[in-house]
């Protein structure tokens, strides 16, 4: 078999320790990789790279396509973005996919049978990183959606569901509050599922939907969801299951995959020798199964669970402290173990991993035949006394074709007055104009502008307001 060529970055903190563990098992359960090594995280940074990433690093990682990451260092402040965000949508890995399992009684949990899958979308949501300060006192975030990329992660979660004998696909949103952005996704979520009859499918709130991890996790099977709680609720059922410390997981595109431990790189216990390698370990199983070398996944999964049955543990998992076994003496057990099977643990197989077929953009979509302008938010910073003086003010100088609609503070009507019980804070305000005859022109919105302008308001964002087939595409404001 000739070798594979892979990327390996060692990375922060705790990363050499356990890449060095995961790196000597793979070579000794004879993984045919050609590794190639970069750097990339806390030592790019402090170099003056705010992206964390050589151009070497960036030439290895388009030659290969695979790369195997030990945990890096973000450092705070300073206007460092993420590697792992940068290197998911520069590749365009839209999945990123983690496996979670309970190992009672050898690891410690307080469910039985967790077996589940939660698929992320991986490169839009709050984690698009899109952020203003726009006025003294308030900032905005966007949350961005697609309808392309929803579709994409969709069907990728129904189709790996498909692949590996799965029988249920959940979706977790919150669009009874999101309803435009989640209410996309949810929508998309039905849409797709209409393909896969044979897979029960269901929609739950993702705040009662996290409880429901916590608490009952035996009864998910595929979990899909955005960008944002798919990270919160992938770090909990790992968590629950016995440890974030076992989880790994895998970023996926169409032409390349990236692997790696779900935790971070933990330099409060750097350097000491104690990291537990499994997360790292399994990232690589996943990678070895990707690259077609599933028996060599089998052998080395096999050999961890047969040395996790064995009481062969790090201090994280360990029941007896005192017999804790340092990252290199656990990578050595696994080590010793390999080829041999867990005894209650469910036995890896290689026919358990299935090549499932990889979705492509469009496959299926929601058509919009005409999307019309009706109206604009403008967003201002003023100070200059309470809301019926601004209010009255924008009335008077809303041109002729438009009609000045409300003034929010927060989201929250305050004029005309709701009530005179209405707590205003700060300096941001959200003022909406609609069209007199039920749609606007570029050029009305850019006279309001000027108006505003000319009255010595200061206007720090415009939302355009437009409707979809009729349909509202923006959402009421609280008291609208």
């Amino acid at each position: 078999m000739s070798k594979t060529p892979i990327t390996i970055a060692r990375g922060d903190g705790i990363g050499p320790e356990i890449m060095d563990a995961t790196l000597a098992i793979l070579e000794a359960a004879g993984a045919q990789i050609e590794p190639t090594f970069i750097d990339i995280g806390k030592k790019v940074y402090e170099s003056g790279n705010s992206t964390g990433i050589t151009d070497e690093a960036w030439a290895s990682l388009r030659s290969t396509g695979i790369f195997l990451k030990a945990p890096i260092t973000t450092p705070q402040g300073g206007g460092y973005k993420s590697v792992n965000v940068t290197l998911r949508k520069s590749f365009g890995l839209f999945s990123n996919v983690r496996p979670v399992r309970t190992y009672q009684p050898f690891v410690n949990s307080k469910h039985d049978a967790i077996d589940m899958v939660i698929v992320r979308e991986n490169e839009e949501d709050l984690y698009a990183g899109m952020e203003y300060r726009q006025t003294h006192d308030a900032c905005h975030s966007l949350k961005v959606l697609s309808r392309a990329g929803s579709e994409l992660i969709c069907r990728y979660a129904f189709e790996y569901a498909k692949a590996n004998g799965r029988k249920k696909v959940t979706c977790l949103v919150k669009d009874n509050i999101m309803k435009i952005s989640d209410g996309l996704f949810h929508k998309v979520f039905d849409l797709i599922g209409e393909d896969y009859p044979e897979i029960e499918k269901e929609a739950i709130i993702v705040d009662i939907g996290m409880a429901l991890v916590a608490d009952k996790p035996e009864n998910f099977d595929v979990l899909v969801t955005l960008n944002l709680y798919g990270d919160i609720v992938s770090d909990i059922a790992s968590q629950i299951a016995g440890s974030v410390g076992l989880a790994g997981s895998m970023n996926i595109g169409h032409s390349c995959a990236m692997f790696e431990a779900v935790h971070g790189s933990a330099p409060d216990i750097a350097g000491k020798g104690i990291a537990n390698p499994s997360g790292l370990l399994n990232g690589a199983i996943l990678m070895l199964h990707h690259i077609g070398q599933n028996d060599i996944a089998v052998k080395i999964e096999n050999a961890w669970l047969y040395t996790l049955e064995n009481g062969e543990h790090t201090g994280d998992i360990a029941k007896d402290k005192s017999k804790a076994l340092s990252t290199k003496e656990f990578g050595e057990a696994v080590i010793r173990n390999l080829g041999k099977k867990p005894n209650s643990l469910k036995v890896a197989a290689e026919e358990d991993f299935k090549q499932m077929r990889m979705p492509t953009h469009a496959e299926r979509t929601l058509s919009v035949r005409n999307k019309e302008l009706v109206g604009v938010d403008v967003f201002l910073e003023w100070e200059g006394g309470s809301p019926k003086d601004l209010g009255e003010k924008l009335a008077e100088i809303t041109p002729s074709d438009m009609d000045f609609n409300l003034l929010a503070n927060r989201g929250m009507k305050v004029y005309p007055m709701v009530n005179d019980d209405v707590e205003i804070i700060g300096d941001s305000w959200c003022c909406r104009f609609r069209g007199k005859d039920g749609h606007t022109k570029n050029e009305s919105i850019q006279q309001l502008l000027a108006n505003i302008s000319d009255a010595n308001i200061d206007w720090v964002k415009v939302e355009n307001l437009y409707t979809f087939d009729s349909e509202r595409g923006f959402s009421l404001l609280q008291g609208e």
